[in-house]
C-alpha cells in the first residue's frame, strides 16, 4: 500500500504557537512558498481549511495548483452555502485546469456557532442528513451524461447537467467523529479522515466505518491528522516540543480572539480531550498538551521524537490499515521543508516491508 501524505496551505504564516496575528490573512508570496515546499518535500495534496472566517477555499486552491508542477489540492467544502451542482462545476473547473489534482474534503461542521455565523441555524443532525443528499447530487453532476431531476428533503434539481465532467473521478474524503457523521460518511467516503487519536481510537474507528461501509458496497480508506515534532535526537524534540506548547499558553488570549477554542460540541475534539484527561503521552509517543490546553481545537496532537522514532509511530497508524497521513507543524513552511524527512523514511520504511513480504509470498 502506498502512503499518501498531505500538508497544510496556509494563507499566511500563522500557528498555535507563532506568526501573525490574524490566521485569515492572505500573503500571497508565501502560499507559493509554502506550496512549493510542500512539493519539494514529497507531499502528495495540501489541505485548503474552511472555517466562517477563512478566505475562499477554491480560490486559494487555484493559487496552489498554478505555483506548482505536481502537488495536488485537498479542498475542504461545508455542503450547505453552495449548491451541489454548482459545487460539483466548480470542482470539475478547477480539475480541468489542473487534471486529477484536485480532491474534495467534505467537513459538515460540528460547531453550531461557527456554521451561524455564515448564517445556517440548522442542527448537526439536519446538516448531515443535508449532507448525504449533497453528495447524492455532487456525483451525480460528475458523471451524468444526460439532464437528471433529484428530489430530496433539501435538494431539489430539474434536468440537472454539466458540460464539464472531471477527466477522471475525484476523490471525496469525509471527516466527522458523531454517529450521524458515520451514516453519511460511510456511504459516500472515498477517505474517511480522522484526528490523531491513541492507536486503540484509531482502530476502533475504522472498525466503526468499516461497518457501516459495508452495506453500501464501499470500502474507504483511512487519514489520520497529526502534527509531528521531530528532531536529531528525542531530548531536542521534547525541548522543542515544551517551548511550542509555553508558547501556545501565552497566546491563548490571542488566539480565543481570532479562532473559536470552545469545541466542547464537537465529538472528534472530546474524543481528543478524553485522552488528554487520561495523560500527556499515549501509546509510543502520542503527545496531547496541545490539545489540552486548545480546547482540541482541530488537529492538535502531536508525535514528538527524533526522524526515526516519528516516522516508526506513523507506521504504527499505516499498520492499522491507515493510507492517508495529514502531517502539519507548527511552524508551516520550516517544518514543510523538515518533513522531507519524514516522507522520506516511511516511504522507505513501507517499500521495505512489502519487498520483504513479496519475497515471503514468491518464497512459499
Amino acid at each position: 500500500m502506498s502512503i499518501e501524505f498531505i500538508g497544510i496551505a496556509a494563507t499566511a504564516p500563522f500557528s498555535e504557537s507563532g506568526g501573525g496575528s490574524s490566521w485569515n490573512a492572505i500573503d500571497p508570496g508565501y502560499v507559493k512558498e509554502l506550496a512549493r515546499a510542500h512539493e519539494t518535500a514529497g507531499f502528495d495534496r495540501v489541505l485548503v481549511a474552511h472555517s466562517s472566517a477563512s478566505p475562499d477555499g477554491f480560490t486559494v486552491a487555484d493559487q496552489v495548483l498554478t505555483h506548482t508542477d505536481r502537488l495536488g489540492v485537498l479542498l475542504a467544502h461545508r455542503p450547505g452555502f453552495v449548491s451541489p451542482t454548482l459545487a460539483a462545476r466548480k470542482y470539475a473547473t478547477l480539475d480541468a485546469f489542473h487534471p486529477g489534482r484536485i480532491a474534495l474534503h467534505v467537513i459538515t461542521g460540528g460547531d453550531d456557532a461557527d456554521q451561524a455565523r455564515d448564517g445556517d441555524l440548522s442542527d448537526k443532525p439536519t446538516r448531515y442528513r443535508r449532507t448525504d443528499e449533497f453528495l447524492d447530487v455532487v456525483r451525480k453532476t460528475w458523471t451524468a451524461t444526460e439532464p437528471f431531476d433529484y428530489d430530496g428533503e433539501f435538494y431539489q434539481v430539474r434536468g440537472g447537467r454539466s458540460a464539464l465532467l472531471p477527466s477522471r473521478p475525484i476523490p471525496v474524503y469525509f471527516g466527522g467523529a458523531s454517529d450521524d457523521a458515520v451514516r453519511a460518511g460511510a456511504k459516500h467516503a472515498d477517505v474517511y479522515a480522522f484526528w490523531g487519536e491513541p492507536l486503540a481510537g484509531i482502530a476502533e474507528r475504522i472498525q466503526q466505518v468499516r461497518e457501516a461501509a459495508a452495506p453500501h458496497g464501499r470500502e474507504p480508506r483511512f487519514s489520520v491528522s497529526l502534527r509531528p515534532i521531530p528532531a536529531a535526537t528525542e531530548a531536542e524534540a521534547w525541548q522543542r516540543a515544551e517551548e511550542i506548547l509555553r508558547l501556545t499558553k501565552e497566546r491563548a488570549g490571542e488566539l480565543r480572539k481570532v479562532i473559536n477554542l470552545d469545541h466542547s460540541a464537537q465529538e472528534g475534539s472530546q474524543r481528543l480531550l478524553n485522552a488528554a484527561a487520561k495523560g500527556d503521552v499515549h501509546d509510543k509517543r502520542l503527545w496531547t498538551a496541545v490539545a489540552k490546553a486548545t480546547g482540541a481545537a482541530g488537529n492538535s496532537t502531536a508525535l514528538v521524537g527524533s526522524y526515526e522514532q516519528v516516522a516508526e509511530s506513523l507506521l504504527d497508524y499505516t499498520a492499522l490499515g491507515v493510507g492517508t497521513l495529514l502531517i502539519r507543524g507548527f511552524d508551516p513552511l520550516a517544518d514543510a521543508r523538515d518533513y522531507g524527512t519524514l516522507v522520506s523514511l516511511v516511504r522507505e520504511q513501507t517499500e521495505r516491508q512489502q519487498f520483504v513480504g513479496n519475497r515471503v509470498l514468491v518464497d512459499a
